[in-house]
């Protein structure tokens, strides 16, 4: 049937600039991009979409391939394809959607996955009107239609706006993003501001909190809710006695990610100074995404190994409650395109069990050390020390981060308070600040 469709496209000049898309409607290409050739450049993790024309004036509307397609004309020239079965299925009437809700309550049951369109009109190059076999009747928003559009092109641009995937790689020659955290809680544009270079680079700096427990509290309720795990809903980094996490020592911390113990880990960290040490607590920072990347350029073989075996993670214990927790993980996620989405790593909880064939622990143990050794050369590294009052913000899933020894006494020499969230509640606020700004509602 695809074959035809296109044909028929080819036919009547229908997608100009993406028939060949039908033919390979089964197989979506990948967005790639070459490593930064200068060793600590920012770029992009994709490559730049050009902007989709969304003039929604329609001049004409007809239906292809014995009904099973409606082809809109627009005002602009080119020209949008719809499958009958998406149409019937998105029908925004109040029987088949609750706009109270923004979803859909016509049952996939009900759906019939091979119908036809009956007719289609057009009413004042606004409104599509689609009347179907058993006379339901749907109607269609242009602007609607356009920005749902089934171009290579639109698709790009709509998953853009949706998950604003834009990531700059970075090295040792980070300029370390600073806001203030006053600005933060009282104004919607610095607190998008915030969330957006959060999601962007990976870390901000957050500057001018008071150097006193429950400023986390404030910053969570800035975007709905903080995370609550094994170690409560915050928790205090600092030298303890019987420590049951060695964040809360006084020893050198190794580049890690927090709780690769979770099956999810936390999406975001935030670390508030309440008090530093003298001399040493310094934080380093690494971008394991960048990192990851060099690995794979470098030695494609080792990030395979990275990339594909399972590590078990387990961590015993009690704190907020009693725990005994355990997991398997990738040390390097990576999705369907092939691109690093998420670093699990934290040496101290990675599991004595090992539940891979003996032959392939020194393979997997070289792969390892090969990407540590590359987390830890100075090109990738930044360095800062923290003041009482600053609140690092970074993502978890991107970045590694360690901290110099310092030197403990009988009292307290350095607190820090911690707290997590989640990227789908980041997400989420990052979305509606970004229509505050920019739509002003």
């Amino acid at each position: 049937m695809w074959n035809a469709v296109a044909k028929n496209l080819f036919r009547t000049k229908v997608y100009q600039d993406y028939s060949h898309m039908l033919l390979l409607v089964k197989k979506d290409r990948s967005i790639l991009t070459r490593l930064p050739s200068s060793r600590n450049c920012w770029q992009h993790t994709a490559g730049a979409v050009q902007p989709f024309n969304m003039s929604a004036s329609i001049k004409k509307v007809e239906t292809l391939d014995v009904n099973n397609f409606v082809c809109i004309h627009w005002g602009d020239g080119s020209k949008s394809l719809y499958p009958a079965v998406w149409l019937r299925d998105n029908c925004q009437c109040p029987n088949c959607f609750l706009h109270s809700a923004k979803a859909r309550k016509l049952l996939l049951e009900d759906l019939d996955v091979t119908i036809a369109v009956k007719e289609v009109t057009l009413t004042d190059t606004q409104k599509v009107y689609v009347t179907w076999p058993d006379k339901h009747t749907s109607e269609f928003e242009a602007e609607w239609l356009k920005k749902r559009c089934f171009s290579e092109q639109a698709r790009a641009e709509m998953q853009e706006e949706l998950f604003l995937p834009e990531c700059k790689y970075w090295g040792s020659d980070l300029q370390l993003p600073h806001m203030s955290f006053e600005e933060v809680l009282h104004s919607d544009e610095s607190a998008y501001k915030w969330l957006s270079t959060l999601k962007k680079v990976g870390i901000v700096l957050l500057t001018g909190a008071a150097a006193r427990q429950g400023e986390l509290v404030k910053l969570g309720k800035r975007i709905g809710f903080l995370r609550l795990t094994f170690y409560g809903p915050t928790w205090q980094v600092e030298d303890k006695m019987d420590a049951n996490n060695v964040a809360y020592t006084s020893g050198k911390l190794s580049f890690h990610t927090d709780y690769p113990v979770l099956q999810h880990p936390p999406g975001i960290q935030f670390l508030h100074c309440i008090q530093q040490a003298a001399t040493g607590g310094e934080s380093e920072v690494v971008d394991g995404f960048y990192v990851s990347n060099k690995l794979k350029e470098k030695n494609p073989q080792a990030f395979q190994i990275l990339s594909s075996t399972l590590v078990d993670f387990t961590d015993v214990g009690t704190d907020y409650c009693d725990f005994a927790m355990q997991s398997k993980q990738r040390i390097i996620d990576v999705d369907y395109r092939g691109q690093v989405v998420r670093i699990n790593y934290n040496n101290a909880t990675r599991d004595t069990v090992f539940d891979i064939p003996a032959e392939n622990v020194q393979p997997f143990y070289a792969a390892l050390k090969e990407f540590v050794d590359l987390l830890n050369e100075p090109e990738h590294t930044v360095t800062y020390k923290m003041k009482p009052g600053d609140i690092v913000t970074f993502d978890n899933w991107r970045l590694l981060h360690g901290r110099r020894s310092y030197q403990s006494g009988t009292e307290i020499a350095r607190h820090l308070e911690g707290a997590y969230a989640d990227w789908d509640v980041v997400m989420s606020r990052l979305r509606l600040f970004r229509n505050i700004v920019q739509n002003g509602n």
